[in-house]
């Protein structure tokens, strides 16, 4: 149970952050490409897994804000505040990760996929090695059946905090350039080796997308 004075300061950092992030990102130009390759499940009702580098988080999380979608988030003690912030925005979460409560975040995710909800995992979270895929984040997409769309994205102009992942937050009057790889699957008997080349295959293409959308709106890698 959270003590009344941690709650307080997370639910007001929850509430700020929303207002913060609201405001900033009514200036930015988001552009995206490849859409089509998640909007024909949500045609069709079939849950998907978006796999995404943990520095790109919060824009992909505005840019899919108010759809419900579940994210995987760390139990670290900092995942509190990005729990409230992305609740505030739309977002559903469960917590957890491949390096501490593996096994709950793996439950919560395959429970709202067979509800219907599409997954967000940021595959190379919670510590790193920033962009390199984590095996472990295809569970999720091997045991439900969820096709997993990698994801990447640029900015024109952003700053990047000094952290392991050099977390990106976007300029005022900035564009952001979003790309949606095509859909991949994972097979139900893949074993380990089969696990790491794709998280591997799949991790190249995340970075080819993002370098693809950096290159289009001008921005350094």
């Amino acid at each position: 149970m959270k003590e009344p004075l941690h709650e307080a300061r997370f639910w007001a950092a929850g509430l700020a952050g929303k207002a913060v992030t609201g405001a900033l990102y009514s200036t930015v130009r988001m552009r995206s490409e490849g859409d089509e390759h998640f909007l024909r499940f949500r045609r069709e009702g079939k849950p998907i897994v978006f796999a995404i580098w943990h520095a790109q988080l919060l824009s992909l999380g505005f840019r899919h804000r108010d759809e419900g979608v579940v994210a995987l988030v760390s139990e670290h003690a900092d995942g509190e505040y990005l729990v409230r912030l992305i609740e505030r925005i739309g977002f559903h979460t469960v917590r957890g990760s491949s390096t501490r409560g593996g096994i709950q975040g793996l439950k919560g995710l395959i429970r709202a996929a067979r509800e219907g909800h599409d997954l967000t995992i940021t595959v190379d979270g919670p510590r790193g090695p920033a962009r390199v895929f984590k095996p472990g984040a295809l569970l999720a997409a091997q045991t439900t059946g969820c096709p997993v769309v990698p994801v990447g994205m640029g900015c024109s102009s952003a700053w990047r905090f000094r952290s392991w992942d050099r977390f990106l937050v976007p300029k005022p009057f900035s564009t952001v350039r979003v790309a949606y790889g095509e859909p991949r699957w994972v097979a139900r008997d893949a074993g380990r080796d089969a696990l790491d080349a794709l998280a591997a295959e799949i991790g190249r293409e995340m970075n080819e997308l993002t370098a693809r959308c950096e290159a289009a709106v001008g921005s350094a890698p």
